[in-house]
């Protein structure tokens, strides 16, 4: 199996998991796109989504699925996405795409959330890759040298504005050793809107995509 082949049999075997007639969360991200491509089977009979993107939104509609506002919804039974990194505990990092903060909203709102994954993404400990910590564009620099102080390498990711008109910090060199104590520490230095650790609210559910197949864990 390539590692395409991984992602598009994950993203169908979260399928069985979406309820007809319900509103389902949607993430961000290529693993993702194959779970939308597999919603498309069933999209006559679901009520909706809730998207975490513009961009997964706009893949969603353009398959005839109804992209609801959050604030129009009261639960979501279901949240699926991918992740950058996820650990045995299901502590994951999250925002190589720079959806984190609406990730992050639409998973506290859902009541299960299933993260799906290829198998390269499993790791003992978060942060070989980048943590991504989305930051209002005036506190950039303030926000950056807290992150040093708490033992990182932060970059400014170039170019790139979130769906909210904030900016990202890509910071390299973290040891997360305690997921839950660094996403409150980073969570709390003023001018950060969110980061992409998901400890908080890990995942309830994780379908890894190996070579020989679909785990479930």
């Amino acid at each position: 199996m390539t590692q395409d082949e991984m992602k598009q049999a994950v993203g169908a075997a979260a399928l069985k998991y979406v309820k007809p007639g319900t509103i389902v969360g949607v993430g961000t991200g290529s693993t993702v796109n194959y779970f939308i491509d597999a919603l498309a089977s069933i999209a006559g009979q679901l009520e909706g989504a809730v998207s975490s993107s513009v961009q997964s939104a706009e893949r969603l509609r353009q398959l005839g699925i109804e992209v609801f506002d959050l604030n129009s919804v009261s639960q979501l039974d279901l949240y699926v996405d991918g992740a950058d990194e996820i650990t045995a505990h299901n502590a994951m990092i999250k925002g190589g795409g720079a959806a984190l903060t609406r990730e992050k909203i639409v998973a506290a709102v859902a009541k299960t959330f299933i993260c799906i994954v290829d198998e390269s993404k499993q790791v003992d400990l978060l942060g070989h890759f980048p943590l991504p910590v989305e930051v209002i564009p005036m506190a950039r620099s303030y926000v950056a040298r807290e992150l040093v102080k708490l033992g990182g390498m932060p970059e400014y990711r170039q170019g790139v504005v979130t769906d909210n008109g904030n900016v990202i910090l890509d910071v390299y060199n973290l040891e997360i050793l305690d997921p839950i104590a660094m996403e409150k520490a980073i969570n709390n230095i003023a001018g950060v809107v969110t980061n992409g650790i998901f400890a908080l609210r890990g995942a309830d559910k994780v379908i890894i995509g190996t070579p020989n197949g679909v785990i479930e864990r």
